[in-house]
């Protein structure tokens, strides 16, 4: 649709974040709503009373975070964390000219719920994972994922990187990982983690 992306264009900039800016804070207002042109962002749910966080899901390029869109609808505080994974370019719309939009232009609004349903089933994998799983399993498919989504099996992590997203302790991953390479899932190296298979 020329109309809505000239109007997009209008009303939007485009803004550079280096990786582990927070774009979006629990508890905050909408301000504006963010769409991913390049690099990558998680979504984090935080507890309030000790500060864990658990990884939701991932924000890809040409994706927005829909929980921010669906808080802003209803006026709320966010539930969730938004922080940059990869350096992003990202093209920021003011939460005030995103609700004009979605009254003006149906094809943005189908856009939302075709990323709503995506997230959605990002979401029931996680609780999957989360209430059904072994820890094992748990992190070899956060491995996986981490991998695909960065087009590389050689991660550029730490267990305390992994351990925060997974909302676990460093310990805990650590003993897991090397599990995981004497089962002969990944290779370990300082500061690397290499998946021999992605399947």
């Amino acid at each position: 649709m020329p109309d809505l992306k000239k109007e997009l264009v209008a009303i939007s900039s485009i803004h550079k974040f280096e990786a582990g800016t927070v774009i979006l804070r629990q508890g905050a207002y909408i301000k504006v709503i963010p769409l991913l042109i390049s690099g990558l962002a998680k979504v984090f749910k935080e507890e309030p009373i000790n500060g864990n966080e658990v990884l939701l899901y991932y924000i890809q390029p040409g994706e927005s975070c829909v929980m921010s869109v669906t808080t802003l609808i209803r006026n709320q505080e966010s539930q969730v964390k938004a922080v940059i994974e990869e350096d992003s370019e990202v093209v920021v719309i003011p939460a005030d000219k995103a609700l004009v939009i979605a009254k003006k232009y149906p094809k943005w609004n189908e856009f939302i719920y075709d990323l709503f349903n995506l997230k959605f089933e990002e979401l029931l994998d996680v609780i999957e994972i989360l209430t059904f799983s072994n820890k094992d399993k748990r992190l070899l498919e956060y491995l996986k994922k981490e991998a695909k989504l960065k087009g590389r099996n050689v991660l550029n992590t730490t267990h305390q990187h992994i351990a925060h997203d997974l909302g676990s302790s460093r310990e805990v991953i650590s003993r897991l990982l090397k599990k995981l390479e004497q089962e002969g899932h990944i290779f370990l190296k300082q500061g690397e983690i290499e998946l021999i298979d992605l399947t």
